[in-house]
């Protein structure tokens, strides 16, 4: 764009008219942009097309003017007061203390109070803050943003990814560049918000306005309850319905809905992302939909309600108002709107478009307007509206005149006084207003516009902007605006020549303007003809220089300063159209290729140069004459201006050759070399012209080519050449033996080509296919798949199957280019060829064996030192030779180029010159006796003798013609580099003979293999596949691949099948049945069936076949065994299956081809590890035997159980439906009292619930509390949810649901004591009895404990202690053990009373709670603590009276400051214990952290489990009470603050709800009173109540009333039940009222409060949890913060800065090292690579002595495949303590096997090993590294090495025992033995050291 001169004055008008920035600098100052050179020089400009022109100057007015303009800018900028020299009036200004106004331009608000301001609020480059929502017009589209008008000619972009909201789903990244153009238009009126401002530091003022047009943005705040009824919203298409459009508000909280039927949207068809405008017709508040109508009329001329209470945050720019008039200002009116705002109208957005001088009076006071807001900004609360007509219509004004246009007649409006005039503008249809400020008026000074203009007069005028939101132009009345050729960038053209300033030099190029002010880039290559190092020095800024322009795109412009461009005559060439052939021009390369160059013109133009037009010498590169940049005189020679391509010739005056020198395409020609390159031969042809023989046109064989080249020197002479091509002057030539020989069929045109014709060719091209040149240019395709054929393209087929060969040419061209190659290598070595002749194929010599090895034996030659011949094993015949043994042996093969012999020691080659005793004379006497039967075309069986991978042929023999030696190719043409068919010795094989020994075939019998030489043809496989096959047909067929489960096998003719397992044998399933299968053995199978084409993978299979004995047998029973089986089965059957696939919870089998079978994972096993680990039971392709279970006919699916039923139900079918989860299968035949099964733990059950352990599907078995251990003080201690247990079924019954209970036991001791300790029955106890419970429920007048499963007894409170006991509920615990005495048993009401009482108990009972002895050291104990002291604490261990000492040393694993602070007597703390002294009497006693393992866990209510089975459970008291039909009932206190969470599964809520039933509080003082006491009862039994006759009326109303209060409770408790996890606010905060520190509960909140899209909530909720959570919890608050750092990962704004602050609040609360690795693992999670890397530099030096975080930096680089391993682990070395060594590279080298390079793995080992020779452990981890790897031969040489060291026998045998399991996996019998023996050995060695010392 231009920028204003330097004598412009840049200034404001008094009125505010000026457009801002108008017009800019052109040069600068050179300091000052030395001192800003930066990219930032391209930036934007913020005006809308803002031309660029020299205007004038700033300083050449008179001193009268300069002191008026200054007055105006005073009036402009807010009445700015100057400095006066005079004090009196300096006092008397500031005793006034008249603010001054702010010269920025800064805007005021609403509150307006006292002086009402002079001027209207106008949004200026400096005023414009973040925040600020405007009204815009879209000006430009591109690609990857939008250009947006903004009022006051500001110019606004937004990003692509801010035309949308994120809920929308587009990806603007990978949309196509029309994407936006295809949602938005030019003119289009949109509501923006700005996001921020991009500085320029060379320009005061110059800034890039970023914005967006996101809905949640600008709707921030919005309400459904705010949105009324004939509302203007604006809304994005969301999705595309049927019926209508679904919109989206930005907003989650309502969507919006806009039908179909409208009559205006026939009008255009939406687009997914389009904005629209649309009034709200109706709003559905209970389904939250807004419903809208886009009716264009209705939509502009909606007006806003006057709603009550509106904020400045429901305004949105685009809005209509009423209005009305408060005043008027001097560039403006102020307005009062919607009752509490007040808005300015600055003049140019007034109603009339030509305001005149006496605009004023139009507008009094009050009076009524309509005008739209036009910006808004919420942190001054200021508002602008516009009254613009067009605007008010919700259309943009028109643009009817284009920058640059010239009006000679445009007409003066208005004269502002020291500010510009107003013009109007003769456009057509309607004039146009333009805008021209007094720095544009005239080029020398400014004058009195007043006096120099006159209203109503005509002046010229010339566009260079305009300001597209307001409809008004900016003009220049300057006389140098009219002049010169520049004068915007539409005037600039592709070719001519400027002169421009250098503004800026860069490393990409410079920066330079033109004399208009128009800047241009010169791109660094094109600022000199050669490379510039450093541009800066060369090129002053400031310079003027002569540039020539190379394209224009959009406003960007390309100049060149390379001489040759800007002095160059030639015509300029910048459109496919001026390329007309013979145009010679200039250009400059831009690529360059083998096959040609690449040359560049003006606008983008380009075309291609040839190699044959390079005017290159032969064989010389293109790369060392042209280099890219340089500048070229290029010719052109054709064109197609509709391709875009032109092909260009350097070639000015090509030279006409003479008609002896022109050779012909296809022709044979001979050549001399003359010399050798590395891309080719060059040769001499015919003394005259010259070619070139690239290297792989030397030879057919890939690999003769190199050799043949290398052989070649100056002066070698080719008799025959092909001509292939001319490039210009040089012919292209092949010495290729196949198309030397086909030259007569090689076509030139493509009329010469038939189809389905053979023809020879050479590849040219891969690119998306083969492309196969011919003669010439002729070239044929061959695509990758089939396409549908074209006119004038040929498409041609390489398969083998339709090109294969029918002659030995192949091979006969490697023969014979060997037989040249070995001339050539021994003329120049000036070796004689004598040897050759006396060794004859076939021939009979005789050697002596030099040398045995393994593959065979070498002979050597008596009278040749340097030729040798070998014998392979197989070509021995039998013979045991040696060293020095003199032998006679045939010639097979002769190398020549090796001059190495194939010999053979067979008898029957041998003997068969027996009686010839003298061999050489009678040579071609021989051969000609072989050959005499021998005819060409003649079939013939062969036996293979020798063959020869590398040279790609193999020895044959006839063993029916004497054993003549022939040879046939194991390739051909086509297939050279694919896979080649094996072949063994031995093999016999079918060959045709197609050429005799002759000198054309060096002497050698060439056979054709069938196998290569037959092709078939289509017809044939039509034919072929059309016979098929039948069910029931026998198939010789060859396996092609063995999976686990089935065989692949092909046969016929493109027919495949497959063996399923089942089809294997017969009878018994047996263990691998394909184990003695290999890949290419042939099977006779039959075929059973077609393949089911609903199956997976049905076409890589078209037969189902069976090699089963009994399948494949003649007998007539066959038939029927290929009918259909009926699926035939019964519940009990055994069955057997095999392995298919084991996922979490089923092992999944397959029966046969149509039937599966499922078991249980907990139906396999009943210890605990074999479940842990129910992969390695069952891999894919075992055997496995069950019994049926259930029966499901439909899906062929049956339930299988490992152990045989316990009883068969009634009936030989149970259908089985796995979508209803009410179903319970034949429980009793699969699960009986006194069986053990295997159970996994679903629910840790509160209180004394015991456990809820899942023991079939939807089957679960309840562990009651006495049922978990023997006796044990905590019995849930080690037990886990999700962990596998072993389980004894108690008791099993049926419930009045339809389910079953069962109740389980974990106690399997057997011993006396165990048993003694159990009491099932009441009728066990007896008075005095010493007995065992747990504290059930604990009430103010004593408690209740658990003996038993069905036996519960009461304690009465003064029966608790012999002491005083102040707190019941502290001192007994739910779930304490303790150990008392019956006092009194009542069989028939099932009452037992126990005491505590040490005084009344026995001997015994104290001597068991004192008894130290039963304490073990290393013992888990609980406790109460006893008493705190300075050294230690005392700690009350539970169920004993028993105290111990746990030491200060002893309480944490870090130094304890205050011991007072941090415990208190009678709290309840974990310990271990260290010591017991039985003699003193006592226990030491451990709490550090390091003391307890991981696997040992207090299970608490609070634990957090899974989503699915967590829960809090309402606490309270309850009894169970028997009801009349013998139920028993739960009952609850109504108070309670737990809500219970109801299991996925009816059983699980009836096991549940019993698990956690409490007692009622029952009156222990009147255990007088039977009659309350009959409705106790803590057991499924009824209880026989006797009672006299005259007190049943009394016991029945009583019990009536407890009864209506039980069903009460039942009810609400019910309700409970039915409820899953909490589903609103409410229910989390009862919950989180019960379990305050349990994380995962505020976790779930948090997950709660995301799913509606509440991100603020749920930041709240997690600082309520932080600040709740108990300070010891460190896990749970650890939990917390993770959680926060998550959430703040995914909804922060930025992401970055609002995951560090909580990362750094994090650090003040929990471990750092933990906060660290918790933020890493969210890094990598999420793939933040970036930030994880940093945060892992910075862990590396925080926790530079961990040794868990250089592991996680080396796992790091490990997985992103970075380099830097062996630097990280040497600076570990150093960091880390010494003793952490080992356990670091170990762990290294782990990681470097599993996921890195296995050799580096390798090499940490052994630098450790070889430090630690003798570290097992080391050796164990190595070994299992390189097993797990598969290296068999690395593996077993690892273990030799490690059992070859002098270790000890018990250190020894670990390793012997892995390596004969080893051998066993991998080994044969052979290696089994000899690990044995070497065990063997080592025990017997070892053991004799051990006697000796």
């Amino acid at each position: 764009m231009a920028k204003r001169s330097s004598k412009a004055v840049n200034r404001k008008s008094a009125n505010g008219l000026m457009p801002d920035k108008a017009s800019k600098k052109i040069f600068k100052n050179k300091t000052n942009l030395d001192n800003g050179v930066q990219s930032k020089t391209l930036a934007m400009q913020i005006e809308d097309d803002v031309p660029c022109f020299p205007r004038g100057g700033a300083t050449s007015l008179s001193r009268h003017e300069v002191d008026e303009v200054r007055a105006e800018a005073d009036a402009e900028f807010g009445g700015l007061v100057r400095e006066s020299n005079n004090n009196r009036r300096k006092k008397t200004l500031q005793k006034k203390n008249h603010p001054a106004e702010d010269d920025t331009g800064s805007l005021f608000g609403d509150g307006i109070s006292g002086k009402l301001p002079r001027f209207a609020n106008k949004i200026t480059s400096k005023n414009v803050s973040p925040g600020m929502k405007i009204w815009g017009v879209i000006a430009e589209i591109n690609k990857k943003d939008l250009v947006i008008s903004l009022p006051g000619g500001l110019r606004g972009l937004v990003r692509a990814c801010e035309a949308f909201d994120p809920d929308l789903d587009i990806e603007t990244k990978d949309a196509d560049s029309s994407f936006l153009s295809r949602t938005f238009r030019v003119g289009q009126l949109v509501s923006c918000i700005v996001l921020d401002l991009d500085a320029d530091n060379k320009e005061k003022g110059n800034h890039k306005i970023w914005l967006s047009l996101r809905l949640a943005l600008l709707y921030k705040g919005f309400t459904l309850d705010a949105i009324q009824e004939g509302m203007v919203l604006t809304a994005y298409v969301k999705s595309i319905e049927d019926h209508g459009y679904i919109l989206s508000f930005g907003l989650p909280s309502f969507v919006g809905f806009l039908p179909k039927n409208d009559r205006t949207e026939s009008r255009d068809d939406k687009v997914v992302g389009q904005l629209l405008q649309g009034v709200v017709r109706s709003i559905d508040r209970s389904r939250k939909v807004i419903y809208l109508s886009s009716d264009h009329d209705a939509v502009s001329k909606c007006v806003t309600k006057d709603v009550k209470g509106i904020s400045i945050d429901l305004l949105i720019p685009g809005m209509m108002v009423n209005a009305r008039v408060l005043s008027t200002l001097e560039n403006g009116l102020i307005l009062s709107f919607l009752t509490y705002f007040t808005g300015t109208v600055d003049i140019f957005n007034l109603e009339n478009a030509f305001p005149t001088t006496e605009w004023k009076d139009h507008y009094g006071k009050n009076k009524k307007v309509s005008a739209r807001i036009l910006f808004l900004d919420p942190s001054t609360r200021a508002v602008g509206l516009t009254l613009n007509s067009h605007l008010l219509q919700n259309e943009a004004p028109p643009s009817l005149v284009k920058t640059g246009d010239i009006f000679d007649r445009a007409k003066i409006v208005r004269v502002d006084r020291g500010a510009g005039l107003l013009i109007e503008i003769p456009s057509v249809p309607v004039s146009t207003p333009a805008y021209v400020c007094i720095s544009d008026v005239a080029d020398n000074k400014a004058q009195k516009l007043d006096k120099q203009f006159q209203e109503g007069s005509n002046v010229r005028v010339r566009v260079f902007g305009f300001r597209h939101l307001e409809g008004l132009a900016i003009g220049v009345l300057k006389g140098s605006a009219f002049e010169g050729s520049v004068f915007t960038h539409s005037d600039v053209k592709p070719g001519m020549t400027v002169k421009a300033k250098i503004l800026a030099v860069d490393i990409f190029g410079a920066i330079v303007q033109l004399t208009s002010g128009v800047k241009a880039l010169c791109p660094l290559p094109h600022m000199s003809e050669f490379e510039i190092a450093k541009p800066g020095k060369k090129f002053n800024v400031g310079a003027e220089l002569v540039f020539r322009v190379l394209g224009v795109k959009s406003k960007r412009i390309t100049v060149t300063h390379k001489k040759t461009l800007v002095k160059s005559k030639l015509p300029v060439l910048s459109s496919y159209a001026e390329a007309t052939d013979g145009l010679v021009t200039h250009g400059w390369i831009t690529k360059i290729e083998k096959h040609g160059c690449f040359v560049r013109f003006y606008n983008g133009v380009q075309g291609f140069v040839p190699r044959s037009q390079l005017g290159l010498e032969p064989g010389r590169d293109t790369s060392t004459t042209y280099h890219v940049g340089q500048v070229v005189k290029c010719r052109v020679t054709s064109s197609l201006p509709a391709s875009r391509r032109i092909n260009l010739s350097f070639l000015i005056t090509p030279r006409r050759a003479s008609e002896d020198e022109i050779v012909s395409l296809g022709s044979l020609v001979c050549g001399v070399v003359e010399q050798v390159t590395h891309r080719g031969v060059i040769v001499l042809v015919n003394a005259n012209a010259k070619g070139t023989i690239s290297t792989d046109h030397l030879a057919d064989h890939h690999e003769q080519a190199s050799l043949m080249k290398s052989a070649l020197k100056p002066g070698y002479k080719f008799d025959q050449l092909l001509v292939l091509d001319t490039e210009g002057e040089n012919l292209v030539l092949t010495a290729k033996y196949s198309l030397v020989n086909s030259s007569q069929q090689l076509p030139l045109e493509i009329s010469q080509i038939s189809p389905y014709s053979i023809v020879q060719g050479y590849i040219c091209n891969l690119k998306s296919g083969c492309f196969v040149r011919y003669l010439g240019r002729l070239t044929g395709f061959c695509p990758r798949s089939k396409v549908n054929g074209e006119t004038g393209r040929i498409t041609v087929s390489l398969k083998q199957s339709s090109c294969a060969s029918t002659d030995t040419s192949f091979i006969q061209s490697y023969f014979l280019l060997e037989d040249k190659i070995a001339k050539l290598q021994m003329a120049d070595s000036k070796c004689s060829e004598v040897w050759t002749e006396n060794f004859g194929i076939g021939s009979i010599v005789e050697g002596k064996i030099h040398e045995a090895k393994e593959f065979g034996v070498v002979v050597s030659f008596e009278k040749y030192d340097d030729v040798f011949g070998f014998a392979p094993h197989y070509q021995l015949g039998g013979n045991d030779v040696e060293t020095g043994t003199v032998v006679r042996a045939v010639v097979l093969d002769v190398s020549r180029l090796e001059r190495v012999v194939d010999l053979s020691l067979k008898p029957e080659f041998v003997t068969r010159f027996k009686d010839s005793s003298d061999i050489l004379p009678h040579k071609k006497k021989r051969k000609r006796e072989a050959n005499k039967e021998l005819e060409l075309h003649q079939t013939v069986n062969a036996v293979v003798e020798i063959v020869k991978e590398k040279e790609n042929y193999m020895v044959l023999s006839l063993p029916e013609y004497n054993h003549a030696v022939g040879y046939a190719s194991l390739t051909d043409y086509n297939i050279q580099k694919l896979p080649k068919k094996q072949f063994v010795n031995g093999q016999s094989v079918t060959a045709t003979i197609m050429a005799l020994p002759s000198p054309s075939t060096v002497g050698r019998l060439l056979l054709l293999l069938k196998s290569i030489g037959e092709a078939e043809t289509s017809s044939s496989k039509r034919a072929k596949k059309k016979s098929g096959y039948n069910v029931g047909a026998l198939v010789q067929a060859e396996i092609t691949d063995i999976k686990p489960l089935e065989l692949r096998l092909k046969f016929g003719v493109g027919f495949h099948g497959r063996v399923h397992i089942t089809e294997a044998t017969d009878g018994a399933a047996a263990e691998d049945p394909f184990r003695n299968l290999r890949i290419g053995q042939t099977l006779t199978a039959r075929i059973v069936a077609k393949a089911d084409k609903y199956e997976k993978n049905w076409k890589s299979h078209q037969w189902e076949l069976s090699i089963r004995p009994s399948m494949l047998t003649d007998s007539n029973e066959i038939r029927d065994k290929l009918t259909p089986v009926a699926f035939n089965f019964s519940i009990g059957q055994s069955v057997t299956g095999y392995v298919y696939k084991v996922d979490c919870q089923w092992v999944w089998l397959t029966v046969s081809r149509e039937v599966r079978a499922q078991i249980f994972f907990l139906d396999t096993s009943c210890e605990p590890d074999e479940l842990q680990d129910l992969q390695k039971q069952f891999s894919v392709g075992k055997s496995v035997r069950g019994h049926i279970l259930s029966i499901n006919k439909e899906k062929r699916l049956l339930r299988l159980v490992l152990r045989p039923l316990s009883t068969i139900p009634n009936g030989n079918e149970t259908i089985e439906d796995q979508s209803n989860d009410n179903v319970i299968e034949n429980v009793f035949s699969l699960i009986r009292e006194g069986s053990v099964v295997g159970g996994r733990i679903s629910k840790v059950l509160p209180g004394v619930g015991g456990l809820l352990v899942e023991i079939g599907p939807h089957l679960y078995g309840k562990v009651h509390f006495t049922e978990l251990t023997d006796s044990a003080p905590d019995p849930l201690l080690g037990y886990r949810e999700g962990q596998f247990v072993k389980c004894k079924v108690l008791e099993v019954s049926p419930t009045g649901r339809g389910t079953v209970h069962v109740d389980l036991s974990l106690r399997f001791g057997d011993d006396v004591t165990s048993l003694r300790d159990r009491v099932d029955k009441i009728e066990d106890l007896q008075p005095n009895m010493i007995v065992k419970g747990y504290v059930k429920s604990v009430t103010p007048k004593g408690c209740f404990i658990s003996l038993s499963r069905k036996l519960d007894a009461k304690i009465l409170l003064s029966n608790l202690s012999d002491g005083f006991i102040e707190s019941p509920e502290k001192e007994f615990p739910v779930g304490k053990l303790v150990i008392g005495k019956v006092l009194s048993v009542e069989t028939l009401s099932r009452r037992v009373e126990v005491t505590l009482k040490m005084s009344s108990g026995s001997g015994a009972l104290k001597a068991q709670m004192n008894d130290t002895s039963s304490l073990r050291v290393g013992d888990i104990i609980s406790g109460s603590i006893r008493r705190v002291e300075s050294y230690g604490l005392f700690i009350t261990i539970d169920h004993t009276t028993l105290v111990g000492l746990c030491h200060i040393s002893e309480l944490s694993d870090d130094s304890v400051d205050s011991i007072e602070s941090k415990y208190k007597a009678g709290e309840r703390v974990k310990a271990k214990i260290l010591k017991v002294d039985n003699e003193r009497h006592r226990i030491s006693l451990g709490m550090k952290n390091s003391h307890f393992g991981d696997d040992i866990e207090i299970q608490t209510p609070s634990k957090l489990t899974s989503d699915e089975d967590e829960g809090d459970k309402e606490e309270g008291e309850g009894e169970e009470v028997v009801d009349r039909n013998g139920q028993m009932d739960n009952t609850h206190k109504p108070n309670s603050d737990h809500q219970s969470q109801v299991e996925e599964f009816p059983v699980l809520a009836q096991v549940e709800s019993r698990a956690s039933i409490l007692p009622l509080e029952v009156s222990l003082d009147d255990i007088e009173q039977a009659d309350m006491d009959v409705a106790v009862s803590w057991t499924e039994e009824h209880a026989a109540v006797a009672d006299t006759k005259d007190e049943k009326s009394k016991r029945r109303a009583k019990r009536k009333q407890k009864e209506d209060r039980e069903l009460e409770i039942i009810a609400a408790e019910q309700r409970l039940l039915e409820k899953d996890m909490p589903r609103s606010a409410e229910e989390f905060e009862k919950v989180i009222r019960g379990s305050l520190n349990s994380s995962f509960v505020w976790i779930k909140y948090m997950a709660f409060m995301l799913s509606l899209a509440d991100v603020d909530k749920a930041r709240a909720i997690a600082e309520r949890a932080l600040k709740t959570i108990n300070i010891r919890e460190e896990t749970e608050k650890l939990n917390v913060w993770v959680a926060y750092l998550n959430l703040e990962n995914e909804y922060g704004n930025p992401p970055e800065e609002a995951v560090v602050k909580i990362f750094q609040r994090a650090l003040q609360y929990c471990d750092p090292k933990k906060v660290h690795l918790a933020l890493l693992a969210m890094y990598q999670r999420t793939e933040q690579h970036k930030l994880a890397n940093e945060l892992l530099d910075k862990m590396t030096k925080k926790f530079r002595h961990s040794c868990k975080v250089w592991l996680r930096r080396v796992q790091s680089l490990l997985k992103q495949h970075q380099d830097g391993v062996q630097a990280i682990v040497n600076r570990a070395v150093l960091s880390l303590p010494r003793h952490k060594h080992i356990k670091f590279i170990s762990q290294t080298a782990i990681l470097e096997f599993k996921c890195g390079v296995p050799d580096r793995g390798r090499s940490f080992f052994e630098g450790i090993l070889r430090e630690y020779p003798k570290r097992t452990d080391l050796w164990n981890i190595y070994l299992d590294q390189e097993i797990r790897l598969g290296d068999v031969n690395m593996t077993r040489a690892l273990f030799e090495r490690a059992i070859s060291l002098s270790l000890k026998l018990r250190k020894m045998e670990p390793l012997l025992k892995k390596y004969l399991e080893f051998e066993k996996t991998v080994g044969d019998e052979e290696r089994i033995e000899y690990v044995k023996k070497a065990a063997l050995e080592y025990a017997k060695t070892n053991l004799g050291i051990e006697t000796e010392d």
